[in-house]
């Protein structure tokens, strides 16, 4: 799997993405019933070390029908956040 790490006003994003359903009895995935997704939204210090980060769900009643739409999701919501559109949740405390 590939990392994706943006950038957006200071802050590294992390989009986190796994399949809705978990693994199928004989351990494989299970893609079909598609995929939820979560963001990290961290902080660096002046000496690049992580001084804050926090992981923040994507709400959704339906799951994503890609990974891909998936990730573009948790970006967008992340930058929603950052800018204190999404009421009721805060990176305040990063």
């Amino acid at each position: 799997m590939i990392e994706t790490i943006r950038q957006y006003r200071g802050l590294e994003i992390h989009p986190l993405v796994y399949p809705r359903s978990p693994h199928r009895e004989d351990g494989s995935h299970n893609y079909e019933s598609g995929f939820d997704a979560s963001v990290q939204i961290c902080r660096r210090g002046s000496d690049n070390t992580i001084t804050g980060t926090r992981v923040f769900r994507v709400s959704g009643d339906v799951p994503f029908p890609g990974a891909g739409q998936a990730r573009l999701a948790s970006a967008r919501f992340a930058e929603r956040l950052i800018d204190g559109e999404i009421e009721g949740q805060s990176i305040d405390d990063l």
